[in-house]
Protein backbone atom coordinates (compact mmCIF):
# COMPACT_ATOMS: atom_id res chain seq x y z
CA UNK A 1 0.00 0.00 0.00
CA UNK A 2 2.57 2.49 1.08
CA UNK A 3 4.68 1.96 -2.49
CA UNK A 4 1.46 1.77 -4.42
CA UNK A 5 0.70 5.28 -2.67
CA UNK A 6 3.96 6.69 -3.37
CA UNK A 7 3.70 5.92 -6.90
CA UNK A 8 0.13 7.42 -7.99
CA UNK A 9 -1.05 9.10 -4.94
CA UNK A 10 -2.66 7.77 -1.82
CA UNK A 11 -6.21 8.70 -2.83
CA UNK A 12 -5.88 6.56 -6.75
CA UNK A 13 -4.07 3.42 -4.22
CA UNK A 14 -6.96 3.45 -2.10
CA UNK A 15 -10.01 3.30 -4.68
CA UNK A 16 -7.98 1.24 -6.63
CA UNK A 17 -8.15 -1.65 -3.49
CA UNK A 18 -11.18 0.02 -2.68
CA UNK A 19 -10.00 0.96 0.89
CA UNK A 20 -11.67 3.85 2.57
CA UNK A 21 -9.12 6.49 2.92
CA UNK A 22 -10.04 7.16 6.73
CA UNK A 23 -8.62 3.77 7.37
CA UNK A 24 -5.56 4.49 6.05
CA UNK A 25 -4.91 7.77 8.02
CA UNK A 26 -6.09 5.74 11.37
CA UNK A 27 -3.31 3.25 10.19
CA UNK A 28 -0.81 5.35 9.67
CA UNK A 29 -1.73 7.95 12.62
CA UNK A 30 1.24 9.05 14.74
CA UNK A 31 0.17 7.36 18.29
CA UNK A 32 -0.54 9.71 20.99
CA UNK A 33 1.61 10.77 23.19
CA UNK A 34 2.36 8.89 26.58
CA UNK A 35 3.41 11.13 29.40
CA UNK A 36 6.55 9.49 31.33
CA UNK A 37 7.57 9.82 35.19
CA UNK A 38 4.27 11.56 36.38
CA UNK A 39 3.31 10.09 39.16
CA UNK A 40 -0.78 10.12 39.90
CA UNK A 41 -1.63 9.77 43.89
CA UNK A 42 -4.07 7.32 44.96
CA UNK A 43 -6.30 10.21 46.42
CA UNK A 44 -6.28 11.22 42.53
CA UNK A 45 -7.96 8.22 41.16
CA UNK A 46 -11.69 8.25 41.19
CA UNK A 47 -13.67 5.50 43.18
CA UNK A 48 -16.18 3.40 41.12
CA UNK A 49 -19.30 3.53 43.14
CA UNK A 50 -22.69 2.05 41.55
CA UNK A 51 -24.99 4.96 42.87
CA UNK A 52 -23.53 7.64 42.19
CA UNK A 53 -25.08 11.17 42.16
CA UNK A 54 -25.69 13.07 38.70
CA UNK A 55 -22.70 15.06 38.17
CA UNK A 56 -24.99 17.92 36.39
CA UNK A 57 -26.53 20.44 38.47
CA UNK A 58 -29.64 19.88 36.24
CA UNK A 59 -29.68 16.58 36.15
CA UNK A 60 -32.44 14.52 38.79
CA UNK A 61 -30.78 13.16 42.16
CA UNK A 62 -31.58 9.67 43.18
CA UNK A 63 -34.08 10.22 45.72
CA UNK A 64 -36.02 12.64 43.15
CA UNK A 65 -35.56 9.37 40.15
CA UNK A 66 -37.19 7.03 42.49
CA UNK A 67 -39.98 9.13 43.29
CA UNK A 68 -40.75 9.65 39.87
CA UNK A 69 -40.56 5.96 39.46
CA UNK A 70 -42.51 5.22 42.12
CA UNK A 71 -45.20 7.35 41.19
CA UNK A 72 -45.50 6.02 37.33
CA UNK A 73 -45.54 2.45 38.79
CA UNK A 74 -48.22 2.64 41.12
CA UNK A 75 -51.88 1.80 41.89
CA UNK A 76 -53.03 5.01 40.21
CA UNK A 77 -50.55 5.50 37.26
CA UNK A 78 -49.83 1.79 36.53
CA UNK A 79 -51.89 1.71 33.25
CA UNK A 80 -51.33 5.40 32.26
CA UNK A 81 -48.11 6.40 29.76
CA UNK A 82 -45.69 9.08 31.18
CA UNK A 83 -47.10 11.57 28.79
CA UNK A 84 -50.59 11.39 30.74
CA UNK A 85 -48.96 11.44 34.36
CA UNK A 86 -47.07 14.18 33.06
CA UNK A 87 -50.46 16.06 32.10
CA UNK A 88 -52.58 14.89 35.05
CA UNK A 89 -49.99 16.10 37.85
CA UNK A 90 -49.54 19.56 36.36
CA UNK A 91 -52.99 19.62 36.82
CA UNK A 92 -52.85 19.13 40.08
CA UNK A 93 -50.40 21.43 40.73
CA UNK A 94 -47.30 19.14 40.94
CA UNK A 95 -44.12 18.66 38.50
CA UNK A 96 -41.97 15.81 38.94
CA UNK A 97 -40.15 15.83 35.49
CA UNK A 98 -40.67 15.93 31.98
CA UNK A 99 -42.45 13.31 30.72
CA UNK A 100 -39.24 12.69 28.65
CA UNK A 101 -37.49 12.56 31.80
CA UNK A 102 -39.97 9.53 32.89
CA UNK A 103 -39.01 7.53 29.85
CA UNK A 104 -35.51 7.72 30.28
CA UNK A 105 -36.19 7.05 34.05
CA UNK A 106 -38.31 3.92 33.25
CA UNK A 107 -35.68 2.99 30.64
CA UNK A 108 -32.80 2.76 32.95
CA UNK A 109 -35.31 -0.27 34.91
CA UNK A 110 -35.97 -1.77 31.75
CA UNK A 111 -39.51 -1.04 31.86
CA UNK A 112 -40.79 0.67 29.17
CA UNK A 113 -42.99 -1.62 28.46
CA UNK A 114 -46.62 -2.85 29.33
CA UNK A 115 -46.02 -2.93 32.96
CA UNK A 116 -48.69 -5.07 33.82
CA UNK A 117 -48.49 -8.64 33.47
CA UNK A 118 -49.91 -9.51 30.41
CA UNK A 119 -50.19 -13.51 28.80
CA UNK A 120 -47.60 -14.15 26.25
CA UNK A 121 -48.17 -16.12 23.29
CA UNK A 122 -47.00 -19.60 23.65
CA UNK A 123 -43.67 -20.55 21.96
CA UNK A 124 -44.22 -24.03 19.81
CA UNK A 125 -41.30 -25.99 18.85
CA UNK A 126 -40.02 -26.42 15.99
CA UNK A 127 -40.82 -30.28 14.77
CA UNK A 128 -37.72 -31.18 13.17
CA UNK A 129 -38.03 -34.70 11.43
CA UNK A 130 -35.22 -36.97 10.10
CA UNK A 131 -35.80 -40.15 7.59
CA UNK A 132 -32.54 -42.10 6.49
CA UNK A 133 -34.59 -44.78 4.95
CA UNK A 134 -38.15 -46.29 4.54
CA UNK A 135 -40.96 -46.70 7.56
CA UNK A 136 -38.79 -44.35 9.82
CA UNK A 137 -41.12 -41.01 9.04
CA UNK A 138 -44.76 -41.23 7.82
CA UNK A 139 -46.70 -37.57 7.19
CA UNK A 140 -50.53 -38.41 6.99
CA UNK A 141 -53.46 -35.72 6.13
CA UNK A 142 -57.12 -35.61 5.44
CA UNK A 143 -58.35 -33.47 2.26
CA UNK A 144 -61.91 -33.40 0.47
CA UNK A 145 -62.92 -34.12 -2.19
CA UNK A 146 -66.29 -32.55 -4.15
CA UNK A 147 -69.30 -34.50 -4.53
CA UNK A 148 -72.08 -34.55 -7.21
CA UNK A 149 -73.79 -31.86 -5.10
CA UNK A 150 -73.24 -28.55 -3.78
CA UNK A 151 -71.71 -28.88 0.31
CA UNK A 152 -71.33 -32.50 -0.17
CA UNK A 153 -68.09 -33.46 0.13
CA UNK A 154 -66.03 -37.56 0.75
CA UNK A 155 -62.70 -37.08 3.28
CA UNK A 156 -59.54 -38.69 1.32
CA UNK A 157 -56.90 -40.09 4.35
CA UNK A 158 -53.94 -40.71 2.97
CA UNK A 159 -50.76 -41.91 4.47
CA UNK A 160 -47.05 -41.47 3.23
CA UNK A 161 -43.32 -42.37 4.02
CA UNK A 162 -41.68 -39.13 3.18
CA UNK A 163 -38.46 -40.99 2.26
CA UNK A 164 -39.92 -42.82 -0.12
CA UNK A 165 -43.10 -40.35 -1.08
CA UNK A 166 -44.92 -44.25 -1.23
CA UNK A 167 -48.24 -44.35 0.28
CA UNK A 168 -48.83 -46.63 2.33
CA UNK A 169 -52.15 -46.47 3.48
CA UNK A 170 -55.62 -44.24 2.43
CA UNK A 171 -59.30 -44.73 2.78
CA UNK A 172 -62.46 -42.62 1.59
CA UNK A 173 -64.97 -41.94 3.81
CA UNK A 174 -68.33 -39.74 4.00
CA UNK A 175 -67.11 -38.34 7.34
CA UNK A 176 -64.11 -37.30 9.05
CA UNK A 177 -63.76 -39.70 11.88
CA UNK A 178 -61.24 -40.30 14.33
CA UNK A 179 -61.91 -44.34 14.36
CA UNK A 180 -61.39 -44.82 10.64
CA UNK A 181 -58.41 -42.91 10.94
CA UNK A 182 -57.39 -45.45 13.82
CA UNK A 183 -58.10 -48.48 10.89
CA UNK A 184 -55.94 -46.34 8.81
CA UNK A 185 -53.06 -46.01 10.95
CA UNK A 186 -53.26 -49.78 12.23
CA UNK A 187 -53.91 -51.12 8.79
CA UNK A 188 -50.67 -49.47 7.40
CA UNK A 189 -48.33 -50.51 10.44
CA UNK A 190 -49.49 -53.89 9.82
CA UNK A 191 -48.81 -54.03 6.35
CA UNK A 192 -45.59 -53.03 6.17
CA UNK A 193 -44.73 -54.66 9.94
CA UNK A 194 -43.93 -51.84 11.95
CA UNK A 195 -41.83 -52.45 14.93
CA UNK A 196 -41.86 -50.86 18.47
CA UNK A 197 -39.54 -47.51 18.31
CA UNK A 198 -39.08 -47.51 14.36
CA UNK A 199 -41.58 -44.99 13.47
CA UNK A 200 -42.66 -41.56 13.73
CA UNK A 201 -45.92 -40.11 12.09
CA UNK A 202 -46.21 -36.57 11.60
CA UNK A 203 -49.54 -34.92 11.26
CA UNK A 204 -50.87 -31.53 11.68
CA UNK A 205 -53.48 -30.18 14.67
CA UNK A 206 -56.88 -31.09 12.78
CA UNK A 207 -59.44 -32.95 15.54
CA UNK A 208 -58.89 -36.47 14.38
CA UNK A 209 -55.36 -36.12 14.58
CA UNK A 210 -55.29 -34.53 18.10
CA UNK A 211 -57.65 -37.01 19.31
CA UNK A 212 -57.03 -39.03 22.52
CA UNK A 213 -57.53 -42.30 20.74
CA UNK A 214 -54.67 -41.47 17.98
CA UNK A 215 -52.55 -41.20 20.59
CA UNK A 216 -53.42 -43.82 23.07
CA UNK A 217 -53.32 -46.49 19.57
CA UNK A 218 -49.75 -44.92 18.85
CA UNK A 219 -48.44 -45.60 22.04
CA UNK A 220 -50.02 -48.98 21.70
CA UNK A 221 -48.05 -49.43 18.52
CA UNK A 222 -45.04 -47.94 20.16
CA UNK A 223 -45.03 -45.78 17.29
CA UNK A 224 -43.81 -41.55 18.15
CA UNK A 225 -46.08 -38.83 17.59
CA UNK A 226 -45.57 -35.53 16.26
CA UNK A 227 -47.49 -32.42 15.25
CA UNK A 228 -47.03 -29.03 13.25
CA UNK A 229 -46.92 -26.14 15.24
CA UNK A 230 -50.65 -23.96 14.81
CA UNK A 231 -51.14 -22.11 12.04
CA UNK A 232 -47.66 -23.18 10.28
CA UNK A 233 -49.09 -25.20 7.13
CA UNK A 234 -45.19 -25.83 6.12
CA UNK A 235 -44.72 -27.94 9.03
CA UNK A 236 -46.67 -30.52 6.81
CA UNK A 237 -45.00 -30.44 3.17
CA UNK A 238 -44.77 -33.68 2.00
CA UNK A 239 -48.87 -34.37 2.51
CA UNK A 240 -49.41 -31.14 1.01
CA UNK A 241 -47.40 -31.50 -1.69
CA UNK A 242 -48.86 -35.46 -2.28
CA UNK A 243 -52.52 -33.82 -2.30
CA UNK A 244 -51.39 -30.96 -4.60
CA UNK A 245 -50.28 -33.45 -7.33
CA UNK A 246 -53.15 -35.54 -6.70
CA UNK A 247 -55.90 -32.67 -7.58
CA UNK A 248 -53.55 -31.45 -10.55
CA UNK A 249 -53.57 -34.21 -12.06
CA UNK A 250 -55.52 -33.92 -15.46
CA UNK A 251 -58.20 -36.36 -14.81
CA UNK A 252 -59.13 -34.96 -11.84
CA UNK A 253 -62.71 -34.85 -11.77
CA UNK A 254 -64.18 -31.54 -10.76
CA UNK A 255 -67.17 -34.04 -8.68
CA UNK A 256 -67.38 -37.21 -8.67
CA UNK A 257 -70.54 -38.69 -9.21
CA UNK A 258 -70.74 -41.05 -5.67
CA UNK A 259 -68.14 -42.54 -3.27
CA UNK A 260 -67.49 -45.52 -5.47
CA UNK A 261 -66.58 -43.46 -8.32
CA UNK A 262 -63.98 -41.76 -6.05
CA UNK A 263 -62.84 -44.70 -4.83
CA UNK A 264 -62.36 -46.03 -8.04
CA UNK A 265 -60.46 -43.35 -9.41
CA UNK A 266 -57.86 -42.90 -6.10
CA UNK A 267 -57.25 -46.95 -7.10
CA UNK A 268 -55.53 -46.11 -10.36
CA UNK A 269 -53.74 -42.66 -8.85
CA UNK A 270 -52.60 -44.81 -6.30
CA UNK A 271 -50.58 -47.53 -8.79
CA UNK A 272 -49.60 -44.88 -10.82
CA UNK A 273 -48.29 -43.03 -7.85
CA UNK A 274 -46.34 -45.33 -6.30
CA UNK A 275 -45.28 -47.67 -9.68
CA UNK A 276 -45.30 -45.71 -12.73
CA UNK A 277 -44.77 -41.55 -11.39
CA UNK A 278 -41.16 -40.72 -11.73
CA UNK A 279 -40.52 -38.60 -8.37
CA UNK A 280 -38.56 -35.54 -9.28
CA UNK A 281 -37.23 -35.32 -5.73
CA UNK A 282 -36.19 -39.09 -5.83
CA UNK A 283 -33.79 -38.24 -8.85
CA UNK A 284 -36.66 -39.70 -11.16
CA UNK A 285 -37.33 -43.10 -9.67
CA UNK A 286 -40.17 -44.17 -8.53
CA UNK A 287 -41.60 -44.25 -4.80
CA UNK A 288 -41.96 -48.17 -5.25
CA UNK A 289 -38.24 -48.60 -6.28
CA UNK A 290 -37.03 -46.55 -3.69
CA UNK A 291 -39.43 -47.83 -0.81
CA UNK A 292 -38.49 -51.45 -1.72
CA UNK A 293 -34.60 -50.93 -1.56
CA UNK A 294 -34.09 -51.28 -5.32
CA UNK A 295 -32.72 -47.73 -5.76
CA UNK A 296 -28.86 -48.93 -6.79
CA UNK A 297 -29.53 -51.66 -8.87
CA UNK A 298 -31.64 -49.28 -10.96
CA UNK A 299 -29.33 -46.46 -10.56
CA UNK A 300 -26.74 -49.21 -11.56
CA UNK A 301 -28.83 -49.96 -14.79
CA UNK A 302 -29.34 -46.48 -15.71
CA UNK A 303 -25.60 -45.86 -15.40
CA UNK A 304 -24.39 -48.46 -17.88
CA UNK A 305 -26.62 -46.74 -20.33
CA UNK A 306 -25.52 -43.52 -19.90
CA UNK A 307 -21.87 -44.79 -20.06
CA UNK A 308 -23.14 -46.70 -23.75
CA UNK A 309 -24.30 -43.30 -25.00
CA UNK A 310 -21.35 -41.33 -23.98
CA UNK A 311 -19.13 -44.50 -25.53
CA UNK A 312 -20.69 -43.62 -28.60
CA UNK A 313 -21.25 -39.69 -28.71
CA UNK A 314 -18.43 -38.83 -26.19
CA UNK A 315 -18.64 -35.41 -27.90
CA UNK A 316 -22.01 -34.61 -26.88
CA UNK A 317 -21.00 -34.74 -23.35
CA UNK A 318 -19.09 -31.35 -23.01
CA UNK A 319 -17.61 -31.30 -19.82
CA UNK A 320 -17.52 -34.56 -18.18
CA UNK A 321 -19.93 -38.09 -18.54
CA UNK A 322 -22.75 -38.39 -17.41
CA UNK A 323 -23.76 -39.74 -14.16
CA UNK A 324 -26.71 -41.20 -12.95
CA UNK A 325 -28.48 -39.36 -9.82
CA UNK A 326 -29.25 -40.66 -6.80
CA UNK A 327 -32.37 -39.84 -4.63
CA UNK A 328 -30.96 -38.24 -1.02
CA UNK A 329 -30.03 -40.50 1.65
CA UNK A 330 -31.61 -38.24 4.23
CA UNK A 331 -34.69 -36.27 4.40
CA UNK A 332 -36.32 -33.65 6.56
CA UNK A 333 -39.46 -31.91 7.96
CA UNK A 334 -37.88 -28.96 8.78
CA UNK A 335 -34.10 -29.09 8.76
CA UNK A 336 -32.03 -27.32 11.65
CA UNK A 337 -30.79 -24.03 10.56
CA UNK A 338 -27.24 -24.23 10.02
CA UNK A 339 -25.53 -21.78 12.22
CA UNK A 340 -24.09 -18.22 10.82
CA UNK A 341 -20.17 -18.32 10.44
CA UNK A 342 -18.50 -14.68 11.10
CA UNK A 343 -16.03 -13.87 9.44
CA UNK A 344 -14.04 -10.79 10.85
CA UNK A 345 -11.88 -8.47 8.59
CA UNK A 346 -9.12 -6.12 10.38
CA UNK A 347 -8.58 -3.11 7.91
CA UNK A 348 -5.48 -2.17 9.55
CA UNK A 349 -4.00 -5.82 8.31
CA UNK A 350 -5.53 -5.50 5.14
CA UNK A 351 -4.13 -1.75 4.26
CA UNK A 352 -0.45 -3.25 4.96
CA UNK A 353 -0.24 -5.92 3.42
Amino acid sequence: MNALGAEIGVRAACERLGVPRSAHRAAHADPAPVAVGVAVAASDIPSVDVAVEPTSPRGLSLAEKATVRETLNSARFQDQSPREVYSTLLEEGQYLSHWRTMYRILHESDEVRERRNQRRRTVYLRPELLATQPNSVWSWDISAMRGPAKWQLFWLYVVIDIFSRHIVGWLIADEMSTELAEQLINTACENQHIRRGQLTIHADNGGPMKSKSIAQLMIDLGVVKSHSRPHVSDDNPFSEAHFKTLKYRPNYPNRFNDIAHARAWMREFVDWYNNHHHHTALALLTPATVHSGQTLAVVARRQLVLDDAYARHPKRFIRHPPVAPVPPAAVWINPPKPALEVFLVDPISSLNS
